[in-house]
């Protein structure tokens, strides 16, 4: 067929592309992609202490099909110690075509099985030819976990990449060194809590995913409120100065034809794209459980049927806790309007184990000037 240069034609090559965002894992050998360098280890301050980094010290391929483990951090924990890791995946292409690329950051415990939960973010590199990234040709991806120790024991936090696609041919994404890397908190961050919402997968052939859009399609919803999470209201810890609160929440375009949505969602033909609006809240609840005071994030997302996934990220810093509120109450809520285009897909936890949307609150023992 040739380079694939004309959109519509990696259009259908790539209408299947999605059907999963997590493929069978090919796994890499380790030895081939833990060649790291650590910097900052005392750098950044976080508000629990310290901020680890590792950081991808060679370029890395991420073949077609393939999950490569590209950095890894092991950690002597004890039961229920938590840290925060978050992840950045800096992906090139070598092709023009649309490949699917998806990070993870996955822990592992002493006999290498998997610790949920695992942490995801999912976009369609949109090829080398790309000039609308801010580097052009260059995706950034991020991810957040907050990991908690189920036992006391030696766990390993892994930064993975995966490519996916069904262009013909021969070709890879790789990770970029030095702009890949993994971060974690180095000491335990006392009272944070984890949300996610409920299961969705991908093809969602259930209609267990919330959609928001046209047709059949809700207009709002609430992420974490009345998306049939659990409304979870969390304590401040009574030493804490400040908390912060941080959302990730992943959303996908519902074109005709494509695996990633209930075929009742899907009222346009590719290339309509989506506008949303989102709003981050966190809110201090008075001492009836009512609103207090509510701090807030709002943004205009665009996705488009090209990119067809996109992670919006939302954090709210070093808010104070109001003793006029008369409780150290807090409810998280991300809201999400349909503004035009596309109906769109709130993407949640697939195989019963990767939170693609999801959200942390932490505790501020001291000022936090890292802006982490």
């Amino acid at each position: 067929m040739g380079t694939i240069r004309n959109r519509d034609v990696r259009k259908a090559l790539t209408a299947v592309l999605t059907a999963a965002l997590l493929m069978p894992l090919l796994w890499a050998p380790a030895e081939a992609t833990e060649s790291v360098g650590v910097t900052g280890a005392a750098g950044a301050t976080g508000a629990a202490g310290s901020v680890g980094r590792l950081t991808l010290a060679a370029d890395t391929d991420i073949p077609r099909g393939a999950t490569v483990d590209l950095l890894r951090r092991t950690m002597t924990l004890a039961a229920g110690e938590k840290r925060h890791l978050r992840g950045r995946l800096e992906a090139t292409s070598s092709t023009t075509g649309i490949v699917g690329l998806t990070e993870r950051i996955r822990c592992l415990n002493s006999t290498g099985q998997t610790v949920p939960v695992v942490a995801a973010s999912a976009r369609n590199h949109e090829g080398s030819d790309t000039t609308t990234y801010a580097t052009p040709g260059h995706l950034p991806l991020y991810a957040d976990l907050l990991f908690t120790a189920p036992t006391a024991g030696v766990y390993t936090c892994v930064l993975q990449g995966t490519a996916y696609s069904t262009l013909p041919g021969t070709y890879h994404l790789t990770a970029v060194a030095n702009s890949t890397w993994l971060e974690s908190d180095d000491t335990h961050r006392q009272g944070a809590r984890w949300w996610q919402n409920p299961a969705c997968e991908s093809a969602d052939t259930a209609g267990a995913c919330t959609y928001v859009g046209g047709g059949a399609a809700r207009r709002d919803a609430w992420v974490f409120y009345d998306d049939g999470t659990p409304v979870h209201k969390w304590q401040a810890h009574p030493d804490a100065v400040s908390v912060s609160a941080q959302a990730n929440v992943e959303l996908t375009t519902c074109y005709r034809g494509t695996a990633s949505c209930a075929e009742t969602m899907q009222v346009h033909p590719r290339g309509q794209n989506a506008v949303v609006d989102t709003r981050f809240e966190f809110i201090q609840l008075d001492a009836t459980a009512h609103a207090c005071r509510t701090h807030s994030a709002p943004a205009r997302r665009t996705v488009t049927d090209d990119a067809h996934h996109a992670v919006g990220y939302s954090a709210l810093s070093n808010i104070p806790v109001d003793p006029a509120c008369g409780s150290r109450t807090f409810l998280m809520r991300v809201y999400v309007k349909h503004v035009s285009g596309q109906t769109v897909k709130i993407d949640g936890v697939q195989s019963g184990i990767t939170s693609l949307t999801n959200g942390i609150a932490f505790n501020n023992f001291r000022q936090d000037v890292s802006g982490r």
